[in-house]
């Protein structure tokens, strides 16, 4: 299951925003700063659309979606690299997320105080920023004193190590995070066992107003989808209140009610979106008359792996994959159908898995 981390400044929306994304009211939300002094973890459906369908075509009522973990980490200050305020906590819940969502504040609001007394987009990612790249550099420092003193008596692994640790401080001198310091294939593998913080993907979110959500980007925006994309990064523009405004409706209500804002998707839509985006996830589906069921791999796996998601045991003793395109079964509207027209197809181990198969797998063990 994917694992995001929500952070952000204090005061930005970040627990609204989980609230909303997970439909709960689990995290405090209150109009000061460190409202959220832990973590709150909410596991969501992803949503897709492709399943009812299918569920109609396997004569399933049970649709199981693949799932998103959401962690709402407490808000962040000047110095967390240096253990102030709730940093230590703070930083810590990061490392044990695989994608990072940072909200910034693109909302003016009086009622809402924010640390920094004004609102500054620019200025707020750059300080968050600099925490996460502090810690880094405080992780490399430590790494490189041990790491040097095994170089000078000739050990070439190290000395191999100490080039990598060169590249990152490199880049965290110049500002950038890990992922921006130019490392290849290898280097990264190799600073795995670091656990940078900057190494993690990361997702802006601009937090608008809801009446920012149907006007032209403003500066705020802008200043957000600037900085993401000099970084190669994906933006997100959401409106923290609307979404919970919109859990609060009746299911049947949402629809009518985003129609009427001229809106299509929810925030959850658009952030899980970005996400797979950003990780290179896609999904593929089983459907059988017991369930119609999403799976989330990494775009690129081949049959067995994609097999594995679901056990290991299915990996292992991987034969072949009975496989259609989700458009074809729709259009053939049952798989007696997608058979005799030809489309059903049995693929072997190199298959690479397409975003929508829907796929049964023989195997033996």
């Amino acid at each position: 299951m994917l694992r995001a981390g929500i952070v952000g400044l204090p005061n930005v929306g970040k627990s609204t925003l989980f609230n909303a994304l997970t439909a709960t009211r689990g995290a405090e939300s209150a109009n000061y700063p460190f409202s959220t002094t832990g973590t709150n973890v909410g596991v969501v459906n992803v949503p897709d659309a492709r399943l009812e369908p299918l569920a109609k075509i396997a004569k399933t009522s049970k649709i199981v979606y693949a799932t998103v973990e959401f962690v709402d980490i407490a808000g962040l200050a000047k110095g967390a690299s240096r253990g102030e305020g709730l940093g230590n906590q703070f930083l810590h819940h990061i490392r044990e997320t695989e994608l990072i969502v940072h909200v910034v504040r693109c909302f003016e609001d009086e009622n809402v105080v924010h640390v920094e007394e004004t609102i500054n987009p620019q200025r707020d990612i750059e300080t968050l920023n600099l925490e996460l790249i502090l810690a880094d550099l405080a992780t490399v420092e430590k790494r490189r004193e041990r790491v040097t003193k095994q170089a000078k008596v000739g050990d070439k692994t190290a000395k191999e190590e100490l080039e990598l640790l060169d590249k990152l401080q490199a880049a965290f001198d110049d500002g950038k995070p890990a992922r921006l310091a130019g490392l290849s294939d290898d280097e990264k593998a190799k600073a795995y066992h670091l656990f940078l913080l900057t190494m993690k993907p990361m997702i802006y979110v601009a937090n608008v107003s809801e009446s920012d959500l149907t006007r032209p980007e403003t500066d705020f925006i802008k200043q957000v989808r600037a900085h993401a994309e000099s970084e190669g990064a994906d933006t997100t523009v959401i409106s923290a209140q609307l979404e919970a405004d919109l859990v609060d409706l009746e299911p049947e209500e949402r629809p009518e009610y985003m129609a009427s804002l001229g809106l299509t998707e929810t925030g959850l839509g658009k952030l899980i979106r970005g996400a797979y985006h950003t990780l290179g996830l896609i999904s593929y589906f089983t459907a059988g008359e017991k369930e119609a069921r999403a799976w989330t791999i990494h775009k690129g796996a081949k049959a067995p792996e994609a097999a594995g998601v679901i056990h290991s045991d299915i990996e292992r003793g991987f034969i072949r994959a009975q496989v259609i395109a989700y458009d074809r079964m729709i259009e053939a509207k049952s798989e007696a159908a997608a058979k005799e027209k030809g489309w059903m197809r049995l693929e072997g181990k190199e298959y690479v898995v397409q975003d929508g198969d829907v796929i049964e797998f023989r195997f033996n063990v």
